[in-house]
């Protein structure tokens, strides 16, 4: 099986075939269930070639080419010639990629391979100008959060990536972030952040969150990389930032929306999580126009 070439345009790593070959082959398993599919098996004989075409229904950025061309690769051998390539900004109309192959295995994952496709173009895109905004006021890196959809958390957090913001934790075991249960468990600020300091390694960063700006004394005096300032008025975001004075990363996260992400960033904060930009975006409409030829 072959993925499409990495775009030398493309600021970050593409994933890998093995981040979602099985979630891809899931996929299809679903779709095709005990029978296969039904109705392209009746209706095209298995001699059939085709060529096809990935358009964009929309304006948007691309992203998910390799998951939604694995697709198809798993089903047989198809040539494919990719006109553009993930973090790729195009019009409604525009053509990606052209396929060639059995037109059973192009009818067949076809749904599969849209579906990712225009998911995580949806991400990306939806993520892309929500950095430009931010962009237009402060320093902010917008990232994402562990709100993805079941068995997505990958592939959207990638869609975050191509769409220009960052990735917060993945998942509970590569960061340390103390939420208000965590506190309330171990009896305050202070005790929680000595707690989680006695076991960390050198190489984990420590996260707080905090929900007023007292609670937030108590963690720079006691020491972490960096404040979660949770839905904090706009007011409290500022003096928050200028209390820390830079002895941590700032990071505004809770009631932020597309209307008030402009006000956050102008706070100063060096980071603002959102869960919409994954949980809540639209997908792009993408369609597969193909002829078939002999």
């Amino acid at each position: 099986m072959t993925t499409p070439d990495a775009d030398p345009r493309l600021p970050i790593a593409p994933l890998d075939t093995i981040q979602y070959e099985a979630l891809v082959r899931q996929e299809l398993a679903v779709d095709l269930g005990s029978a296969g599919d039904i109705t392209t098996n009746a209706i095209v004989g298995s001699d059939v070639t085709a060529h096809a075409r990935i358009v964009m229904r929309q304006d948007g950025r691309v992203c998910g080419l390799g998951p939604a061309l694995c697709a198809f690769f798993l089903l047989g051998p198809v040539r494919h010639k990719p006109l553009e390539s993930d973090g790729a900004d195009v019009t409604a109309g525009t053509t990606i990629v052209e396929l060639q192959g059995a037109a059973r295995v192009l009818l067949s994952a076809e749904r599969t391979a849209l579906n990712l496709l225009g998911h995580l173009s949806g991400i990306a895109t939806l993520t892309r100008a929500v950095v430009e905004t931010v962009a237009e006021v402060g320093h902010a890196r917008v990232v994402c959060t562990r709100k993805t959809t079941p068995g997505l958390r990958a592939l959207e957090k990638y869609a975050v990536r191509v769409g220009g913001g960052s990735n917060h934790r993945f998942g509970l075991h590569d960061a340390v972030l103390i939420k208000d249960n965590h506190r309330e468990i171990a009896g305050g600020v202070g005790p929680a952040i000595e707690a989680a300091r006695a076991t960390l390694g050198h190489l984990v960063a420590l996260e707080i969150e905090v929900d007023t700006l007292e609670q937030l004394d108590e963690a720079l005096t006691a020491g972490v990389d960096v404040v979660l300032l949770d839905n904090m008025p706009i007011a409290d975001l500022t003096r928050a930032v200028a209390m820390t004075g830079g002895r941590a990363i700032t990071e505004a996260s809770g009631g932020i929306t597309p209307d008030t992400i402009r006000q956050v960033a102008a706070t100063g904060v060096d980071v603002i999580s959102v869960g919409w930009i994954t949980h809540s975006a639209p997908a792009l409409d993408v369609g597969l126009d193909f002829s078939a030829s002999a």
